[in-house]
């Protein structure tokens, strides 16, 4: 028995409780799935154009056999395999399941009635499945709804701000969207509890352990009355990459965006980008001229067409509700969400890991992070010893 093993039977042993109760063809489909989702980081195009053209047991097949396809080049199939097959492991894929089962995880596939179809307009980015703590029923009802995003290091005026929009928006039974995390995240999770209303978090690692640990009572009533959510299987470790691809969720998520509280380089710009380019509303709170803590959002406002939201009246309007909205304009969203992230998440500070376990842990190819290893060494951010490669120093 292996993971490639793609007969009905095979599969409905291996998924076990998550076998579902589709007919043979279904189960393969998603055995296969989730297959793929250990394979891969995040947003992965290549397999993403695979399995929107093949389906996922057919993709899966491709991936791994000795053959081409005219969905993606050859040089980058070639490419994508070595990123691929170093994760394949039906031991792993075991243990996720293992752990999903004793948290209580569900998994929800593009095939099953709780999917929810917003998330599809990511296109060849979009997640190939869900890992779902709570009423994983309400995803695919998730409308109206709206991201409130921010800052972690959050002012008193950004949280009181989050608190009073998430509570009147969720009283007015639109459902909030956030990112479970410490400061404005936290703020509109709290304050839609605290008003009975319907929230949801999406989390960077594997829904079977709270990110951050601060957070773990928070996330967990949230799974008692909403929905906690992470594309990556459980056991996963949140890492920089999948933080920012987890924003994306957020962003397709929601009918709109709304960003409290940012730095200048705040990882809630990120988000903002993704909404933006989904065509979704975009909403940014202002603050004090003077505080570093609204530089963010006023550069949303003032260089990408954000609307201005003093109050939930404001962003009921803008998703439609009172009134016609706009959409202001695409934000670059690159940034530090580049190679160079995943390269530096898979190293350790403290032990030597070779070329090859850094690229399995980036989900890359050896030969790409053996050159950005190189680059990083130059600058004196990593050391390459007789052990492999590791941090230099403190992360940034």
């Amino acid at each position: 028995m292996t993971a490639l093993d793609l007969t009905p039977a095979t599969a409905r042993a291996l998924l076990g409780p998550f076998a579902g109760a589709g007919d043979d063809a279904a189960v393969v489909d998603r055995w296969a799935t989730v297959v793929w989702c250990h394979l891969l980081e995040p947003g992965d195009s290549v397999a993403g154009r695979l399995i929107a053209g093949l389906g996922p047991s057919e993709s899966l097949r491709l991936a791994v056999d000795d053959r081409t396809t005219a969905l993606i080049t050859e040089a980058e199939l070639a490419t994508a395999r070595k990123r691929w097959m170093p994760r394949l492991s039906l031991d792993r894929i075991h243990d996720g399941l293992r752990s999903a089962a004793k948290a209580g995880v569900q998994l929800v596939t593009r095939g099953d009635p709780e999917w929810p179809d917003q998330v599809d307009d990511l296109g060849v980015h979009a997640p190939v499945c869900l890992w779902v703590r709570g009423a994983a029923g309400r995803l695919s009802g998730l409308r109206p709804s709206v991201a409130v995003v921010g800052a972690r290091a959050a002012t008193s005026y950004g949280e009181h701000v989050a608190i009073e929009l998430a509570a009147d928006l969720a009283g007015s039974g639109i459902a909030v969207v956030s990112g479970g995390a410490y400061g404005i995240d936290g703020a509109a999770h709290r304050a839609t509890l605290s008003v009975g209303g319907m929230t949801v978090a999406l989390l960077a690692g594997g829904v079977d352990r709270a990110y951050p640990a601060g957070n773990a009572g928070l996330i967990d009533r949230i799974a008692g009355s909403g929905v906690v959510v992470s594309e990556v299987p459980c056991g996963s470790a949140p890492t920089k990459w999948r933080f920012l691809q987890r924003n994306r969720l957020i962003a397709a998520l929601a009918d709109a965006t709304v960003v409290v509280e940012a730095g200048w380089r705040s990882g809630s710009l990120n988000t903002a980008g993704h909404a933006a380019a989904l065509s979704r509303p975009l909403g940014a709170v202002p603050g004090p001229i003077t505080s570093a803590a609204s530089a963010g959002t006023h550069r949303l406002l003032r260089e990408y067409g954000a609307h201005c939201i003093t109050s939930a009246a404001d962003v009921r309007e803008m998703i439609g509700l009172d009134g016609p909205a706009t959409v202001g304009g695409v934000l670059d969203v690159r940034g530090r969400t580049d190679d160079t992230t995943r390269v530096r998440d898979a190293l350790s500070a403290r032990a030597w890991r070779e070329t090859d376990d850094v690229a399995r842990r980036a989900g890359m190819v050896p030969e790409e992070v053996e050159a950005i290893l190189g680059l990083l060494n130059l600058e004196g951010s990593v050391t390459r010893g007789p052990g492999g490669w590791r941090h230099a120093g403190p992360r940034v």
